[in-house]
């Protein structure tokens, strides 16, 4: 990758970070494309044989003798992706600039080139299943394998899933059984244990590198901008992610790689790295070793993951009402029910609380997304709400996710006012003639806020307030309410949006809103 290149991807990370969109790519999908949720089972077939016995004690050496005797069990199973993808570049002018560019300025034609992309996977199945990360393969027109022994394969995609941003690849034909992972229960992860990640970072050259460190934290949620492509258009999904933490270093090209534990039983797949500079800072992130054996089982079994769907947009509780009421640090309030959803057959309405699932109370809001997605269409879950003060319980019949794939989307209702003010916190109008003279402005294109709610978090955090002129959202401009509103009702829920807003001196300030969460 040149330098160019790696600066690019520096610059991509860093922004995204400091905006506040926590999804940072930890692998080399270098296509210029944009650079993250079983127990141990014989699910699919999965059989791995990495698993160590280790006699630890509290000296230096014998920490040292557990790294090194997981490194020799698990590197075998680690590979090396190199993703090809071949575009089509425009081909330049040579008179660009010159005299001769207005007489020689016509068509230019076309040529394809390929463009490189690494990254990191293990075997899962000894049989020639890979796992690795979504983001690594997507869009790719070839992928070679390099296994740790420099035997080198070609691969094909069995199936992806973007929601999860997990993918499994197979090896044609290998000479014989593969070493496959084992795998291990990430739910008995503990902060302070250790771990070490395997993967390529940064170059070919540097590939099975191991990285020592802790597990940091378990259970991070984090709304995560994904990418999917819907017909002829791509569209920005937002997946609710249950990260593992760690600071074994992870950099770009570790995505897909394994995070293992002392007993050389996976723990995650390397993904994601929140980072200001693009490379590695000591906060890295993989997709717990059960949400990976769960996606991958189905992948392999069915070609495809199925997910339940409730069917509600919802958004944190805030904290002077748990306060207030003495509801769990993670409320979720409903915005809104989707209408024939299964939330709604079941009786949920709009402005319920939800204080738990399944007798789970919330710790945090982000929660009811992600348990959502860990169950299986026709499940039941029991929600404990509180409505006008009174508590009671809701028993929902889960639906599909694909089902509801439309309403999934962004209804393309224009939303009323009132639903304005309770999911953006902001009451907007249109500007006439004598609110633009009073403003400073010279037209009236555009949308002037009235009024905010400084109780929600999502206006309270913007920097938008009244008096201030949004003149575009989401990439499109929004001269009047009406299109404010139905622009609005086309996004996505749970995708957040670039919001353009022009102020009272003339200056023009850029910020960020996201739509209310869907879990469906």
């Amino acid at each position: 990758m040149s330098t160019k290149g790696k600066a690019s991807l520096a610059a991509i990370v860093g922004t995204a970070f400091l905006a506040g969109i926590f999804f940072a790519t930890a692998g080399a999908n270098l296509f210029n494309l944009g650079g993250a949720v079983g127990t141990s089972s014989t699910a699919a077939a999965l059989d791995g044989s990495t698993t160590v016995q280790q006699e630890v004690d509290t000296g230096p050496r014998d920490l040292e003798n557990a790294f090194t005797k997981v490194a020799e069990t698990v590197n075998p199973a680690v590979v090396q992706i190199q993703a090809t993808k071949v575009v089509e570049r425009r081909t330049p002018n040579p008179f660009q600039g010159t005299p001769f560019e207005e007489f020689f300025g016509g068509p230019r034609g076309s040529e394809r080139q390929p463009q490189q992309g690494l990254g990191s996977g293990v075997v899962i199945r000894s049989d020639g299943y890979i796992v690795t990360n979504n983001h690594v393969v997507e869009g790719a027109d070839q992928l070679r394998i390099v296994m740790y022994d420099g035997t080198s394969y070609s691969a094909e995609i069995v199936g992806t899933d973007s929601f999860s941003d997990l993918a499994v690849i197979k090896v044609e034909e290998p000479d014989s059984d593969l070493t496959a992972i084992s795998f291990g229960n990430s739910d008995e992860l503990r902060t302070g244990q250790w771990v070490l990640a395997f993967g390529s970072p940064l170059s070919r050259d540097l590939n099975n590198s191991v990285t020592a460190g802790i597990v940091s934290a378990v259970g991070r949620l984090q709304d995560t901008p994904q990418r999917r492509r819907m017909q002829s258009n791509e569209q920005q999904l937002s997946a609710v992610q249950n990260f593992v933490q760690t600071d074994a270093a992870i950099n770009p090209g570790n995505s897909g790689g394994p995070l293992v534990d002392l007993n050389g039983r996976l723990a995650g797949i390397n993904t994601a790295i929140a980072s200001n500079t693009g490379g590695y800072q000591g906060i890295g992130f993989a997709i717990p070793a059960n949400t990976v054996e769960r996606v991958v089982t189905q992948i392999i079994e069915n070609g495809e993951v199925r997910r339940a769907f409730l069917g509600i947009n919802y958004q944190g509780a805030s904290q002077n009402l748990i306060e207030s009421e003495g509801y769990p640090s993670g409320a979720a309030i409903v915005s809104r029910v989707q209408e024939g959803a299964p939330a709604a057959e079941a009786g949920l309405q709009g402005g319920d609380v939800i204080l738990s699932i399944d007798g789970q109370p919330l710790e945090k809001y982000l929660q009811v997304s992600n348990i959502i997605a860990s169950k299986q269409p026709g499940d039941e879950v029991e929600l404990t709400i509180d409505r006008d003060g009174e508590e009671m319980t809701l028993t929902v019949t889960l639906g599909s996710r694909d089902q509801a794939s439309g309403s999934a989307q962004g209804s393309g209702e224009a939303p009323s006012q009132d639903q304005l003010m309770e999911e953006l916190g902001l009451a907007i109008q249109d500007i006439t003639p004598d609110i633009a003279r009073e403003l400073g402005l010279d037209d009236t294109e555009g949308v002037v806020v009235t009024d905010v709610d400084q109780s929600n978090p999502m206006i309270r955090n913007s920097g938008i307030g009244p008096r201030q002129v949004i003149v575009e959202m989401a990439g499109e401009p929004v001269p009047d309410v009406d299109t404010f509103r139905q622009v609005y009702g086309e996004i996505e829920p749970g995708s957040a949006f670039r919001v353009v807003v022009r102020l009272p001196q003339g200056f023009v300030n850029v910020t960020s809103l996201r739509k209310p969460q869907s879990n469906g």
